[in-house]
């Protein structure tokens, strides 16, 4: 059974998030057979973790975390720019509903929270039925996003607590690419349990997990994975007949 943060959460001063390659957590994308979709890591510089995977349409599919610690952490999940549990824009802000994972523990996170009982499954589709899409939403089309908060330590919450409130948690070509981007529908409805919990966040995140989903062409266009080319149909070239060799 998944448990969620409850309305308990304290704010001290800000820290700005950062990340670590060394992370508590490790994050998959499983789809409805169980197998592991094939990721292509990133170099980046901010120190995040970030990677492509191809996007299968009308595919569901499953965000697999696993906790590598010996203690529970938060987890701030969004698709598309929007936190899966409450449906709201995300910031991946240690303020947001967020699950909470025990040491050593994994679960696989499915959809869109629609209560305690059920969630609307994920599933890869257009952009234009995507659920961000319905909202206007363009912000962060096609990533998964990932932020692991740790969890202060119980002397800790009280020491804090005697200084800070509770608060509740709560028509170019690039256009035409972009008209035809990947994105996580609202599927159909299913029974998936959850709890409330309570659990404080440190600060700022232990790491910040980034997957960039595409379709196969354009994975294919960013040369990250190997296509077969088609001699009688390259679509990079348009040219005509040359004349033949020792002809002017």
């Amino acid at each position: 059974m998944k448990r969620l943060l409850c309305a308990f959460m304290l704010i001290g001063s800000w820290m700005t998030a950062e990340a670590h390659v060394n992370s508590p957590i490790s994050v998959e994308i499983i789809g409805p057979d169980g197998s592991v979709f094939r990721e292509f890591p990133q170099t980046t510089r901010d120190g995040s973790l970030r990677s492509y995977v191809e996007a299968e349409k009308g595919a569901r599919y499953e965000v697999r975390v696993r906790n590598s610690s010996g203690g529970r952490v938060g987890l701030v999940i969004a698709v598309d720019g929007r936190n899966i549990i409450d449906g709201r824009k995300s910031e991946l802000a240690r303020t947001e509903p967020m699950y909470v994972l025990d040491a050593w523990d994994s679960q696989s996170y499915a959809g869109w929270r629609a209560s305690l009982e059920a969630i609307n499954e994920f599933y890869f589709t257009d952009w234009q039925d995507s659920y961000a899409e319905a909202f206007g939403d363009r912000s962060a089309r096609g990533v998964i996003a990932v932020a692991v908060y740790r969890e202060v330590p119980p002397r800790s919450v009280e020491q804090e607590m005697s200084r800070s409130p509770a608060a509740d948690a709560g028509a170019s070509a690039k256009a035409e690419r972009r008209a035809d981007s990947a994105g996580t529908g609202y599927g159909d409805r299913r029974v998936d349990h959850a709890v409330e919990v309570e659990f404080v966040a440190q600060s700022s995140a232990a790491s910040r997990h980034f997957i960039k989903y595409e379709w196969r062409d354009t994975l294919c266009r960013k040369q990250l994975i190997d296509c077969d080319a088609n001699r009688f149909w390259d679509e990079s070239v348009l040219g005509f007949a040359p004349p033949p060799p020792g002809r002017h």
